[in-house]
């Protein structure tokens, strides 16, 4: 009985954040949704296209389950990087679709196995898991991507929330920047306050 709980509980939240994901590309134009917003190029669409093909991966090749479509072999140095960003020639629809139907190839990896069903990542250092294992992985990981994308979106056009039904509602430019310069201004007086240590030469208190 818990096994069942545990396995609709963390199912459940996955599919909940992976709405989420796709949620920070409404309403944005292609090169907002590509463009890097990150000295390492991080961006909106190169987020989802990671996602889907590592979540394909996971609950597909590592349960002898593999996605029936082509994927970048995870060795392959030569695509290393690649997973994180959309070449001119892949489109928003192509991306996004793709993700859909892994999700379709991972509910029925987990909904057809019990949750200590054994699997196999190559990739790890210790690799045998069970069901289990990658569910928490794959939720930790989407959900780590999430909090990629509120910030990206946030720099965008101030937009922040979860999904479309919880949007934070906005408030006007006034209120954030006087938000912003309280912030700052607490700062810099942690920054000059004897009592606090100095990171680099002692520690953190």
């Amino acid at each position: 009985m818990i096994d069942d709980f545990a396995k609709e509980y963390l199912h459940n939240d996955l599919r909940v954040i992976r709405d989420a994901m796709l949620w920070k590309l409404d309403g944005l134009g292609e090169y907002d949704i590509r463009r890097p917003l990150t000295s390492t190029g991080t961006n909106l669409l190169g987020l989802v296209k990671h996602l889907s093909i590592w979540e394909s991966r996971y609950f597909g090749e590592v349960f002898d389950r593999p996605f029936p479509e082509p994927l970048p072999r995870w060795d392959d140095a030569g695509e290393s990087g690649a997973d994180m960003w959309a070449t001119e020639h892949e489109t928003r629809r192509e991306i996004v679709d793709r993700y859909r139907r892994v999700w379709e190839h991972s509910d029925a990896t987990i909904t057809t196995l019990a949750i200590d069903a054994p699997g196999c990542v190559p990739w790890w250092p210790r690799p045998n898991v069970k069901l289990f294992n990658i569910l928490v992985h794959v939720l930790t990981e989407t959900s780590r991507h999430a909090g990629h994308a509120d910030i990206l979106r946030e720099q965008l056009d101030d937009s922040t929330g979860i999904t479309a039904e919880y949007a934070t509602p906005q408030r006007d430019a006034v209120f954030w920047k006087a938000q912003c310069a309280k912030i700052e201004r607490a700062a810099k007086a942690a920054g000059t306050n004897p009592d606090h240590f100095d990171i680099t030469n002692a520690g953190v208190r």
